[in-house]
């Protein structure tokens, strides 16, 4: 590869890496409204029942939450029996994999407010961006796809590649399952209710897409730099830049899911019941 063609290779690189900024930066914005979302429960304080939801739904997450973490232990003790050594760099992804299925679980199985509701159903758009949820739905399909292939072209073992179609797809329908009941189910219609109705479902509507979203990209970035290299052995004439592309995608789906958890960390402080701002 001449001098032009390395230059070509580092401006399609840095290229490729945009979009893992770009949604970073997205959820940074997704913080914005967490800070929003939080800051209004504080105004006025909610009705007895209002708080009574807020210690439930605290509890329940927690509770699942610890159940994802047995069942990552579980999925940990899985790999050692079908991988044998090669188990050891499973370890992790399936620890993480678990965790994040509790996440999921936890909101798709949220009990029901127990407070009067009105007659109006929130919008999508009032909960999040539309944008990250259908990067969220597009990165899934993404690593689906991908799996797929390399699969059908035996760069894939079929333990694994089956590990990379089951575990996105199950967050996938989980984060749908979540999503749907938070737009079928009635606002509060007390006044003093609406804001922590309001705050619930924004909290769940991005813990549930922050997920399934790192449950894709992670694997996703993994699945490209294989395909990366593997191209990347074959001799051909002049400048290849696929290789380079499906690596630079590779390390952008990596940061990006990496941005994502971290993000979807600081969502999983349950919203809480603080002193009335206005209070006094």
């Amino acid at each position: 590869m001449g001098t032009v063609g390395r230059l070509i290779a580092v401006v399609l690189f840095v290229a490729v890496m945009v979009p893992s900024g770009l949604l970073a930066r997205a959820w940074a914005r997704a913080a914005d409204r967490r800070l929003v979302a939080s800051g209004s429960v504080e105004l006025v304080p909610p009705s007895e029942a209002g708080a009574a939801v807020l210690t439930r739904q605290a509890r329940h997450g927690r509770r699942v939450r610890q159940l994802g973490f047995v069942l990552g232990l579980v999925l940990v003790g899985v790999s050692v029996a079908a991988f044998a050594e090669a188990s050891v760099f499973l370890w992790l992804p399936a620890l993480v994999t678990g965790l994040l299925a509790g996440v999921l679980l936890a909101e798709a199985t949220r009990p029901r407010p127990r407070w009067a509701t009105g007659s109006r159903r929130p919008r999508r758009s009032e909960q999040m961006s539309p944008w990250l949820l259908w990067t969220m739905r597009g990165a899934v399909v993404g690593e689906l796809a991908a799996a797929s292939l390399l699969w059908q072209a035996g760069s894939l073992r079929q333990g694994v590649a089956v590990a990379a179609l089951v575990a996105p797809a199950a967050a996938w329908v989980l984060a749908e399952v979540a999503l749907l009941r938070l737009v079928v189910r009635p606002l509060a219609a007390e006044g003093a209710d609406v804001p922590v109705d309001e705050a619930l479902r924004t909290w769940s509507a991005h813990l549930v897409v922050a997920a399934s979203s790192t449950v894709a990209l992670l694997p996703l970035g993994a699945l490209l730099l294989v395909a990366g290299v593997d191209l990347g052995d074959r001799v051909t004439d002049g400048v290849d830049l696929l290789p380079v592309a499906l690596v630079a995608g590779g390390f952008s789906a990596i940061t990006a899911g990496l941005a994502v958890a971290w993000f979807l960390v600081t969502w999983l402080r349950p919203v809480r019941r603080s002193a009335p701002a206005l209070a006094g």
